[in-house]
């Protein structure tokens, strides 16, 4: 047997990718700024409690990440340009406005970025290769800025990535729907019945 065929194993279909004893869920942005904004808040809090509900069932780690902008001094001027272009400006949001829609639970991690990428500013790579982690569930607000950011990011960094289209959401729907298009051609895009299904 080659080296490299002993390094690692290689999954062949969904079911194997998803077993929870190395899979975790990725919870994005679930902050009050953004869930009082998306297209459909009240389908989308549901499946997205379903999921939570599901991974904590199979005791699969959970990261909740938030949005946690860097001293105006600090932020980089391109990133500043970028965020002109969105209709809301952070710097003027209330404090409560951060807060997290979905309480998380004691055992599970709240990271703080700054960026639309789970791996840039975090320890999170650093935490999921410590647990053995090898596939990412992936969900949350919104679905063409950081859940797609971070998915692409996680496949180039050798994760298998699975998006919950369903338990994704934005401010606009229509830009939500070409993500989707757009990330299934890459990897797994699959509804919350389905991952539920999968994980039972």
């Amino acid at each position: 047997m080659l080296w490299y065929e002993m390094t690692r194993k290689a999954y062949e279909n969904i079911k194997e990718i998803i077993n929870p004893e190395h899979t975790a869920l990725i919870v994005w942005d679930v902050q009050t700024m953004l869930v009082e904004r998306i297209y459909n808040k009240d389908e989308f809090l549901s499946n997205m409690n379903r999921l939570i509900a599901k991974a904590r069932e199979k005791n699969m780690p959970i990261f909740f990440t938030k949005i946690t902008p860097l001293p105006h001094e600090f932020e980089s001027p391109a990133r500043k340009y970028a965020s002109s272009k969105m209709k809301y400006n952070l710097s003027q949001l209330p404090k409560e406005a951060f807060e997290l829609a979905i309480i998380p639970k004691e055992n599970e991690v709240v990271l703080n970025k700054n960026t639309a990428s789970v791996f840039i500013g975090t320890n999170f790579e650093l935490m999921a290769r410590n647990a053995g982690i090898e596939t990412l569930v992936i969900a949350g607000i919104s679905t063409e800025v950081g859940v797609e950011s971070s998915a692409r990011d996680a496949v180039n960094r050798g994760f298998y990535t699975i998006v919950a289209s369903d338990s994704s959401s934005s401010t606009d729907k229509e830009a939500h729907q070409r993500s989707l298009l757009n990330m299934a051609k890459l990897f797994d895009v699959v509804t919350t019945d389905e991952l539920i299904k999968y994980l039972s």
